[in-house]
């Protein structure tokens, strides 16, 4: 049987919505909600000094990894942040990874589990501050994103006691930011190969 032109429409429609809702962690267990969306990020001009190129520059490549509670309930950092439109979803042994199709940004997601990817053409000390502001969210002793409260840092389970913003993302670094509620620090194993 051949497929009529409504059919063809309606699969097209759900593959669009389906792509559409990308920012989303897709999961079969129902996932935290997002801290914030990645529509109001960076989309190409130069942020702090960093461009958005065509391609990752790997000559200095570590990860970070960056979870975030509100009033102790965890919150989903989203994939692509650092990875303007057009991008696309394609599959790894992760999940759903993002691709860029125009530039990355030196430090970016691929995926909604809180792993940042810092790829840099120079060696040097990327910061939180860095990433919020690639993200264009907020982010201070009393804001994280959208949500507001008293912010508390830990970096490799040590509370870090300077300006949230100047907290080190260096080689696999696990930062926790909490806002309100404080939780005990929680652990992340990267996935192999990170």
């Amino acid at each position: 049987m051949r497929p009529t032109a409504a059919s063809l429409l309606l699969a097209a429609a759900v593959a669009c919505a389906a792509f559409a809702s990308s920012a989303q962690p897709s999961s079969s267990v129902t996932a935290p909600p997002l801290l914030a969306s990645t529509a109001g990020e960076a989309a190409g001009p130069m942020v702090d000094g960093m461009e958005c190129s065509a391609r990752e520059t790997l000559l200095f490549h570590i990860h970070a990894h960056l979870a975030v509670f509100v009033d102790g309930r965890r919150r989903t950092i989203p994939r692509a942040i650092g990875i303007p439109q057009p991008r696309r979803i394609t599959a790894s042994d992760q999940g759903p990874f993002v691709v860029g199709d125009r530039c990355y940004y030196r430090m970016h997601s691929h995926t909604a589990d809180g792993v940042i990817h810092i790829e840099s053409p120079v060696q040097r000390t990327y910061t939180l501050g860095d990433y919020f502001d690639i993200w264009r969210q907020p982010l201070s002793a009393e804001q994280v994103g959208p949500d507001q409260g008293p912010v508390t840092v830990y970096v490799n389970g040590v509370r870090f006691r300077g300006d949230p913003r100047t907290a080190p993302l260096t080689a696999q670094a696990l930062v926790q930011v909490d806002v309100g509620t404080e939780v005990p620090p929680q652990g992340f194993t990267f996935p192999p190969g990170l």
